[in-house]
């Protein structure tokens, strides 16, 4: 898909979730980053991720090199807003256990980013449900405000043969932004980690999948 239209498409989606969303809702965009094919028409699959494969990879978009890091997170980020969203966060997914890279000419990438958006200048949330650890200089210990940088391991959910985030992602967000018996929207169900933590966390929830082997994989896995 031209890189444009992507981005216009994702506006218009997320432009919906804006209007259903409560005024005081938060949304949580979890992306990662890819590059131009470098004039490569296709990549070759591996054992360890089946999903790397691709039969078809789309030309250099215009404006961009072979090569080039696309920079999507971002341009999302300031597509929405511009479109009327607060872009209150930009947080680090720094996958420790990351799929090691056979380039020789870049750093291998170990991180995607969490966008936090809020509808309105004051909004729902808890920051007091997410703190992390914290250790003085004396050894003290304590909690302090979550930090920017989230360190969590990647796992499989072997049903899936594309890339699923890990519940570990999902849960903050989901105890930050909401309270026990609130609505959580997930506009792209995929396999369906944000519904099962939603429920874990007694939050009700609403999932939107359009390709129907990925619903049912989801409704598999909530028990629906």
């Amino acid at each position: 898909m031209e890189l444009n239209l992507y981005l216009d498409n994702l506006t218009e989606i997320f432009r919906e979730v804006r209007r259903v969303l409560h005024d005081d809702g938060t949304l949580w965009l979890n992306i990662g980053d890819s590059y131009t094919s470098g004039g490569r028409t296709w990549r070759q699959s591996d054992k360890k991720n089946p999903a790397r494969g691709m039969d078809y990879r789309a030309p250099t978009p215009p404006g961009l090199k072979p090569k080039d890091l696309i920079g999507i997170p971002w341009k999302i980020a300031f597509a929405l807003q511009a479109d009327g969203w607060y872009l209150r966060s930009d947080i680090i997914w720094n996958k420790p256990n990351c799929q090691p890279e056979s380039v020789k000419d870049r750093p291998t990438r170990s991180h995607e980013y969490i966008f936090l958006f809020s509808k309105s200048e004051h909004y729902f949330y808890r920051a007091d449900a997410i703190k992390e650890p914290a250790t003085s200089s004396n050894g003290n210990g304590g909690s302090r405000n979550r930090r920017s940088v989230w360190n969590i391991n990647t796992e499989p959910f072997p049903e899936a043969h594309f890339a699923t985030f890990p519940p570990g992602l999902v849960r903050p967000a989901i105890l930050a932004g909401t309270e026990p018996s609130d609505f959580v929207l997930d506009p792209f169900l995929g396999s369906g980690t944000v519904g099962q933590v939603a429920l874990e966390e007694d939050r009700r929830f609403v999932g939107i999948e359009v390709k129907p082997e990925y619903a049912e994989l989801a409704v598999r896995r909530l028990g629906w």
